[in-house]
């Protein structure tokens, strides 16, 4: 439920965030910018370790507050939610929890994956797996095709809620009712949505999640969250173990049982050794912010800023990806023809302009041959028309070449 927040409050949000003194910063795909209040946070964190050692049972402290914080996010238990390094580590938690036979498949669309829910997959073919491939359809993950693959020997179907590139949305509420009715476990891959997006795990009959910090949740690299909804995970037998996923009650961290062990609840199961305490302070003070302002009011404002960006680039007659932003477009847009260069597009004219705008100090990225805008709660309408506004100079003098 979203807590009362004054009118304007998102849009005065911006205020946090120094970067945007420098920057009009629309590349929260790639990563996002600190606020003033999560780097307070990492800074007490240091003071902390630097001059006192750090108090272990505080470190757990802010871990379960996370945790929990998190998993109020996404509507789950905290006992569903575990610690990970990123996204990909949290993809290859639920890859080699399976005991995988052959006959065993798994769904995907790879042309639109990010390789990190790709190369997992692959990799369990040596147990058998057979992984079972969709294309995309006009930039999009064609769920009917996804739904319509899943047989007896279907165990996991796997999708991006949005892609990183082009960035459209997938129906993942259409693949979760399919998912939940056939016994497959669903697995989204988060990165380009939570924190940005509303999500609701329960709603979307979402099995599991990963999802790392240094996005849409507005914290730092090197952490990220796995969900995985209890009645799957008490499935699972993680491929490492450590003391953390081994349920001694409230035993010191320290203290060993006999060797016929228990795991812990549902995902805290995968949980491992120490944590990254910092990118936790970072996480939790953020996460406080996401949940102050509620992911539905945050989406619809970000959605509002990149259905108007879309539609400024259309009226500049420049080719966006998807046409005329609708609700397969949220806080993502990209312009141009997609491809598998990442480091520029096969149109000269969009690598000036993103020269041009790079030049103007606008942080953008090029992924898969196309220029990718992304939005957050941070951004405002005049970073909109800012950019709208180089563009039009740009293709003004363009022309004149």
């Amino acid at each position: 439920m979203d807590k009362p927040v004054e009118p304007g409050a998102i849009d005065a949000a911006r205020g946090n965030y120094p970067a945007l003194e420098r920057w009009t910063y629309m590349d929260v795909a790639g990563r996002c910018i600190l606020s003033r209040t999560t780097r307070a946070a990492v800074d007490a964190h240091l003071d902390e370790r630097m001059m006192n050692g750090g108090d272990k049972e505080k470190f757990f402290a802010l871990i379960e507050r996370a945790r929990g914080k998190f998993a109020q996010l996404i509507n789950a238990a905290p006992d569903e939610v575990a610690y990970a390094k990123n996204i990909s580590d949290g993809i290859n938690m639920i890859a080699t929890g399976f005991n995988w036979k052959r006959g065993d498949n798994v769904i995907l669309c790879p042309g639109l994956e990010h390789p990190n829910n790709v190369y997992p997959w692959l990799n369990m073919r040596r147990y058998g797996l057979e992984v079972r491939s969709v294309k995309p359809r006009n930039g999009h993950i064609p769920v009917d095709e996804m739904n319509k693959l899943i047989d007896r020997g279907t165990r996991v179907v796997t999708v991006s809620s949005v892609t990183f590139a082009p960035g459209f949305r997938t129906d993942v509420d259409a693949l979760g009712r399919v998912c939940r009715s056939r016994g497959v476990l669903l697995l989204v891959d988060a990165a380009q949505s939570v924190g940005v997006l509303h999500t609701d795990v329960q709603a979307s009959n979402i099995d599991a999640l990963a999802v790392s910090t240094q996005k849409g949740l507005l914290g730092l690299y090197g952490m990220g969250f796995l969900y995985c909804r209890r009645e799957w995970a008490e499935k699972l037998q993680p491929a490492y173990l450590a003391r953390f996923g081994v349920d001694l009650g409230g035993a010191h961290e320290a203290s060993m049982g006999d060797d016929k062990f228990k795991l812990m609840p549902a995902a805290r199961r995968f949980d491992l050794g120490n944590y990254n305490y910092v990118a936790t302070a970072a996480a939790d003070a953020s996460l406080t912010e996401l949940l102050a302002y509620g992911t539905p009011r945050i989406e619809r404002y970000a959605t509002k800023l990149g259905h108007a960006l879309a539609q400024g680039f259309l009226d500049l007659g420049l080719p966006v990806s998807g046409g005329k932003p609708g609700p397969h477009l949220a806080h993502i847009v990209t312009i141009g023809a997609m491809g598998t260069n990442h480091y520029g597009t096969e149109d000269d004219r969009l690598n000036r302009l993103y020269a041009h705008l790079t030049e103007n100090r606008v942080k953008l990225s090029i992924r898969r041959g196309v220029l990718r805008f992304s939005l957050h709660l941070y951004n405002n309408m005049d970073d909109v028309a800012r950019v709208l506004d180089l563009t039009r100079t740009f293709l003004a003098a363009d022309k004149r070449r």
